[in-house]
Parts: C-alpha cells; structure tokens; sequence
C-alpha cells in the first residue's frame, strides 16, 4: 500500500495490538521518543537478533521473500527484531536468539517515523503480513553460511 491509506492501516494495525489504541497512537505523538510499548503474543511475536548476525538474516530473507514482514532495529543495542507469527517464540530454538511472545513488553516506533531509539528496517504495511518463519530460519543459516565464508 501507499499514500495516506497505508500509513494510516499501518498505524491502527500496530495500535490495536495495544490494550488501549488509543494510547498507543497518543504516545507515538507525543513522545519526545515517539515510541510506544506494545505486547508480543497477540498479533505477533518477536525473535530478536544480535546485529551481526540479523543484518545478513535480514538482507538474505529480503533476496528469498522480496517483502518480508516486519523488521525492528535497535542501534544502540546492537539488535534486529524479526515480527513472526503468534506462537513463535515458544517454539523457535536458536542460540543467541530470544524470543518475545505472550507476557514480553516490546518498544515499537511510530510506523512512518523512525524513534530515536529504534527504527524500522522494514517497516509494516498495515496488511498484518508477518515474516514465515520457515523461512526466517532458512535465511539465518545461509547468513550463517555467508559470514563463515567471509
């Protein structure tokens, strides 16, 4: 999607992942970060990997899938955030990789306008349209592979 209609999708899907949407969107404006706080596990969940090796994931699964789903990522603290569907986390096993599902709090920027503090790599559509963690998984490995290489 484009144009207004998209931005504005974007927004109401994030926002109605809030217990209150409309607070959501209130502290995505008003926010000198212009984060909000979102829980994982009912649209989405989270797995959240270390920078060296999510950047080549990312850049990989972008080359297999086109337009993946969602991607978060955290300068300062070195992470990227893959959004995947709900049940996920639970179930994914990779070393060094964490999974936020039900019961984890997630910093979410505005879905146009990058926070300072985190910024979307890919930023959602407002379609709802995850990345398939099958082939997430496949994607890590040939970064795996890509990097031991050099």
């Amino acid at each position: 999607m484009s144009g207004g209609a998209g931005r504005t999708s974007a927004v109401d899907w994030l926002a109605s992942a809030a217990p209150d949407p409309a607070g959501c969107r209130w502290e995505w404006e008003r926010s000198p970060f212009g984060i909000a706080l979102l829980p994982a596990g009912r649209l989405w969940d989270v797995l959240i990997f270390p920078g060296g090796l999510g950047r080549p994931t990312a850049d990989v699964l972008a080359e297999r899938s086109g337009r993946p789903g969602p991607v978060l990522a955290d300068e300062r603290a070195g992470r990227i955030g893959f959004l995947v569907p709900p049940g996920t986390a639970a179930r994914w096993l990779a070393t060094g990789v964490r999974g936020a599902g039900p019961g984890t709090w997630i910093v979410v920027p505005h879905p146009v306008r990058n926070a300072s503090l985190v910024r979307w790599l890919v930023p959602p559509d407002g379609s709802g349209v995850l990345t398939d963690p099958v082939v997430l998984e496949l994607s890590l490995h040939e970064a795996a592979a890509r990097l031991a290489r050099g």
